[in-house]
Formats: C-alpha cells, sequence, structure tokens
C-alpha cells in the first residue's frame, strides 16, 4: 500500500481488515467500555488517515502499528482523565442530598444562644473558653483562676443543661421553657 496520500478505499480496507481485531484490542484496555473503545478505535483510524506513511513501512501487516497507536492513545486519555476530577453520573447526583436550609441552621444556631444564656456565669465562662475559644482543660483552668477539675465538674453538667434544654425544644417544637431545675442543679457544683 504505497501512496502519498492515503484515500478512502484504502482506509475502509484497513477497518474492514483489522477494525474487528481493533476494537476487541480496545475493549481490553478500557474494561469493556465500549463507547471509549470505539471512539478510540475512531481515533485510531484518523491517526492512519493522517499518517499515510505508515502504509509505506516494511510490516506485513498494518495491525502492529495500528495497536501501537491504539495503545498509546488508551494510555494517554486514562491518564487525562485521572488529571481532571472524576466524572459524576446522574445516579450519584440523585442520591447526594440537597444542600441544608440557610434559615434552619440560622434559627438552631439561636436556639443554642438562647439556651447558653440560660447557663449560670460560671458555667458559661468553662464552655466559652473550651468551645469556642478552643483552649483545654488546663489552659481554662489558668483563664479562670480554678482547678482542672471544677472545670472538668461544670463543663460537664453545663452540657447536660444545654442537652435537655436543646433536645426539650426540638421536642416541643417552637416553644422551649428554660430548665431551672436542671440549671439548678449545674449551678450546685
Amino acid at each position: 500500500m504505497t501512496t502519498a496520500t492515503t484515500d478512502e478505499r484504502v482506509l475502509a480496507e484497513l477497518q474492514r481488515d483489522h477494525g474487528p481485531a481493533l476494537l476487541h484490542f480496545l475493549l481490553g484496555l478500557t474494561f469493556g467500555d465500549r463507547q471509549r473503545a470505539e471512539d478510540l478505535a475512531q481515533e485510531t483510524l484518523v491517526r492512519a488517515w493522517q499518517h499515510p506513511e505508515a502504509f509505506d513501512a516494511a510490516y506485513d501487516s498494518m495491525r502492529p502499528w495500528l495497536f501501537t497507536v491504539a495503545r498509546r492513545l488508551a494510555i494517554d486519555a486514562r491518564r487525562s482523565r485521572q488529571a481532571r476530577p472524576t466524572e459524576v453520573g446522574d445516579a450519584v447526583l440523585e442520591s447526594t442530598p440537597a444542600p441544608g436550609d440557610t434559615a434552619d441552621a440560622a434559627v438552631h444556631a439561636l436556639d443554642v444562644r438562647a439556651a447558653v444564656r440560660t447557663l449560670s456565669p460560671e458555667h458559661r465562662a468553662v464552655l466559652v473558653q473550651i468551645y469556642f475559644r478552643g483552649l483545654s482543660v488546663g489552659e481554662t483552668a489558668r483563664v479562670l483562676g480554678i482547678p482542672a477539675g471544677t472545670v472538668k465538674s461544670r463543663s460537664y453538667y453545663a452540657l447536660r443543661v444545654l442537652n435537655r434544654t436543646l433536645t426539650g425544644y426540638s421536642s416541643r417544637s417552637s416553644t422551649w421553657s428554660s430548665p431551672s431545675r436542671d440549671a439548678a442543679s449545674a449551678t450546685s457544683t
């Protein structure tokens, strides 16, 4: 097949003689992805059309050249897919939870603030240091000038009060009462 330009007849003959074997080879390289294998086979034949000098080589068959080009194209395509973010199908999008309503988050934040206000100043001070400022128990004890055991005790009882307050709020929907009994027991510590 020695021609300066590759005509359609030669390409059709190439497709007929080597197309099925090329597709089978590419199916193995693409792990059975028929669409991708067909795309790569088509790209391989385009490369053969773009490089008519390949027909002048001393091959008994064009198959080794085609398989080499196809393998390189498959490797390039795989590297290209790995370099960009993973494609997401519709099934994944359907199972992804919708973003939450920001109004709900704002309401919850207000509930937490209201619940924190029900705490005694001592308990509130401990929670502010530990949870809002990120201090350790030892650092909180130094800042507040109290023993570490007292910091642990106050944080424990303050969290219990908050838990009961917020749980009481969520179970009574939009109204919640101050946890006077829990607050009284927490302030005695």
